[in-house]
């Protein structure tokens, strides 16, 4: 039998931590109930990471840096800033479709937990809605959008919406699944870009 690798280890560990994270909450849970997921020795789980903290660190820093390289890549493509946008959302809704515990894992235990983890990496966090409010800037100098918004208040309008209706499927308050998600995409851009003004909505 071929021996498993230092990186499979360590992933084995993170993959477990998401599932425990996600149904038992950072506060409940314990190194020890990591490693009984994983099905590992308990001592292995300190061998790669120091503390239960760093472990929810990594599982959080690997996805949003990953978003914030993301958002900066597709703010460099020649299409309008709408798109740009859309390109985001989707991202997000799909990071949810393929994997809800993470993303449960993420926003409450991270950037909701504004006294916790969220101060820790409130740098990273408003590294990503700099990005975002840097599209909405360029698109409102081009002429695609209204400038009576700031760039980054529409950023956090426009992160906030797509947290919120995750939240919504996190805890079922909104009905999920495969036509939900594509939808979801769809609204979080016109809601945002549109407004609710029917003057300014474009016809269809």
């Amino acid at each position: 039998m071929a021996a498993v690798s230092k990186a499979d280890r360590r992933r084995q560990i993170l993959d477990a931590a998401v599932r425990v994270f996600a149904e038992k909450g950072f506060t409940q849970c314990r190194v020890s109930d990591i490693a009984e997921e994983a099905g590992v020795a308990y001592g292995l789980v300190y061998h790669y990471f120091g503390s239960k903290d760093e472990v929810l660190d990594t599982l959080f820093l690997e996805r949003w840096d990953v978003m914030v390289a993301l958002i900066g890549d597709i703010d460099k493509q020649e299409i309008p800033a709408r798109d740009k946008l859309y390109a985001i959302a989707s991202f997000i809704v799909d990071s949810y479709r393929h994997d809800p515990h993470l993303m449960k894992v993420i926003i409450v235990e991270v950037t909701r937990a504004a006294n916790s983890f969220g101060q820790t990496h409130l740098d990273v966090i408003r590294e990503a809605y700099a990005g975002i409010a840097a599209i909405v800037e360029r698109g409102q100098a081009d002429g695609e959008f209204k400038d009576v918004v700031t760039p980054q208040f529409a950023a956090l309008a426009f992160y906030g919406a797509i947290e919120q209706v995750l939240t919504g499927w996190i805890f079922d308050f909104l009905p999920k699944g495969d036509e939900e998600y594509e939808q979801a995409k769809s609204f979080v851009v016109d809601t945002i870009c549109d407004g609710l003004d029917a003057a300014a909505a474009p016809a269809r």
